[in-house]
């Protein structure tokens, strides 16, 4: 990194990000868009290649700008440490926990996380939600404390803490033929269209898992990248898809979504939480994973009932 780049520019690189674009960064920081535009200007100059480039939906990073993201954020999770380790030394009951959170989580997660913020109201919390890459990237790179995930990786040391059952289940719309149908075999499903999660996914893994298993080869639809767009495509009609239960319980609590009696199914994964084993955690975010692998499990909504058993 150049000597030549302020820590005033990165927030204002990280703010232009966030925002997607000079104004809403502008608004952000509480400085004018013309501070940001020389800031960003100035960045550039130090760097030596673009940083930012104008896309459909906004400004967004040049590969540059990628590493420039990465190197900005390990400077505030470092700074947001060293506060951390102040604090501590100084005996207060205070302090801040990053928290990393898959997408499919973050239907149970805010729960307890309020939970936990009743019970230490002087914790500062912070909640990053990402696909399971950008949580894997984040823990990686120290930019969140623990994460909460199923299926840890085994290529990154980590302390985990289980918090409970991650049941999956194929679902489908109310008025789909095998809504009302018992022990579907998997090979029933191969006339079925497929909405499935990018690849990658935990739940894309695991799903491609189960039809191995049981030599199906479904057709795949569609791709979706977000649980809120794949059950609302279910809902439409468009086809049916394999995900976590914990994903659809306001679905299936008012009718929208059935959960298909398939055989096999559901499959019970585990919901961690998890730390880099090789960093000594803060009395904030050791208090959270306290707290997490004592309560977390009662924040987990409840399984489904398959529509056809």
């Amino acid at each position: 990194m150049t000597p030549n780049v302020t820590l005033k520019q990165l927030r204002a690189f990280l703010a232009v990000l966030d925002t997607g674009s000079f104004a809403g960064a502008a608004e952000a920081t509480a400085v004018t868009p013309p501070a940001i535009t020389i800031a960003m200007r100035q960045l550039e100059e130090a760097i030596g290649l673009p940083i930012l480039e104008r896309g459909a939906d906004g400004v967004r990073p040049t590969e540059a700008g990628e590493e420039l993201r990465t190197a900005a954020m390990g400077v505030e999770a470092a700074l947001a440490r060293c506060a951390d380790r102040i604090e501590a030394l100084k005996g207060a009951a205070r302090g801040r926990a990053t928290v990393g959170v898959i997408s499919t989580a973050k239907y149970f997660a805010p729960k307890a996380l309020g939970a936990f913020a009743k019970a230490y109201p002087t914790i500062e919390l912070k909640l990053v939600v990402g696909n399971r890459r950008d949580i894997l990237e984040a823990l990686a790179g120290n930019a969140v404390d623990l994460a909460i995930m199923g299926r840890p990786p085994e290529d990154i040391d980590l302390d985990r803490f289980e918090l409970g059952d991650n049941p999956h289940v194929v679902i489908a719309a109310p008025d789909h033929p095998l809504a009302r149908t018992a022990a579907i075999e998997p090979s029933e499903l191969l006339r079925e269209r497929f909405l499935v999660r990018e690849p990658g996914s935990g739940t894309r893994i695991l799903m491609e898992r189960f039809f191995a298993q049981n030599g199906v080869a479904p057709e795949i639809a569609m791709e979706i990248g977000s649980n809120e767009t794949l059950k609302q495509a279910v809902i439409a009609g468009l086809g049916i898809s394999f995900i976590s239960a914990h994903t659809i319980a306001a679905e299936i609590g008012d009718g929208r979504l059935v959960a298909l009696d398939v055989k096999g199914l559901p499959i019970r994964r585990k919901w961690f939480v998890v730390h880099r084993a090789d960093r000594r955690l803060l009395p904030a975010p050791r208090a959270l994973i306290d707290f997490l692998a004592a309560e977390g499990r009662r924040f987990l909504p409840e399984l489904p009932r398959a529509s056809g058993a």
